[in-house]
């Protein structure tokens, strides 16, 4: 699939959520996550969807995109498994592994993707790096321990603060908040996951190790750049 080098980034998001239907298998349940990358899939999964089986969200946006072209959405404890599971990126690196979060969504994405035997990351390149942490790394936390876990990255050299939208602590899915930690170079993410997952009041930190991408369709100017992991 090849591209003309002026595609906007919308354009390139356009092109890896159309290149993302070649992974949905037939007759299957989908798992699909949330983010403006993911909204151009949910479009294109529109124009198929006699064929799939419906699909599991990862949100309540997801959700309502879903349901109004018409696709099924089934709870995830109907769910046993998943072939494949297809989301964007906020970071991935060489080896598959992500920071996801940027859209709110991190706890509902890990238990969809734990659900799935593949995980298919669709990304523009610009999302692709050496090493996590450019982007300021999302942590769901349970709200009386966000200060206390914010000292804790701050022992790590990283600098959180609390997610605000219209000026008050943004409240996710699941009625809690997000520290947004910045500074932070993420050498080992495999260890970074496990070590942080076990602070009290940590839900859920944006570090997607254990449920790395199998797959990356990376919009380029050339086109749609598959990436195997």
């Amino acid at each position: 699939m090849t591209a003309p080098t002026s595609l906007s980034q919308d354009e390139l998001k356009t092109l890896v959520g159309r290149a993302a239907l070649d992974y949905v298998v037939p007759g299957e349940i989908v798992g699909v996550g949330t983010g403006s990358t993911v909204n151009k899939f949910i479009d294109a999964l529109a124009t198929v969807k006699e064929r799939i089986g419906g699909a599991v969200s990862s949100s309540e946006a997801s959700t309502a995109r879903l349901k109004a072209l018409g696709i099924p959405v089934l709870d995830a404890n109907e769910v046993a498994s998943l072939s494949v599971y297809i989301d964007g990126a906020d970071e991935i690196d060489g080896r598959g592994y992500m920071v996801k979060g940027g859209g709110a969504a991190l706890t509902r994405e890990k238990i969809v993707a734990a659900l799935a035997q593949r995980f298919v990351c669709i990304a523009d390149e610009s999302k692709l790096v050496s090493v996590l942490g450019a982007f300021p790394l999302p942590v769901e936390v349970i709200p009386m321990a966000a200060s206390q876990i914010a000292r804790r990255f701050e022992s790590l050299g990283g600098q959180a603060t609390l997610r605000l939208r219209d000026g008050r602590p943004l409240v996710t899915d699941n009625g809690q908040h997000i520290l947004d930690v910045r500074g932070l170079a993420i050498g080992d993410p495999l260890a970074f996951e496990s070590e942080v997952n076990q602070w009290p009041g940590v839900v859920t930190v944006g570090v997607f190790a254990r449920q790395k991408a199998h797959v990356c369709l990376l919009g380029t100017a050339q086109g749609v750049r598959t990436l195997k992991f």
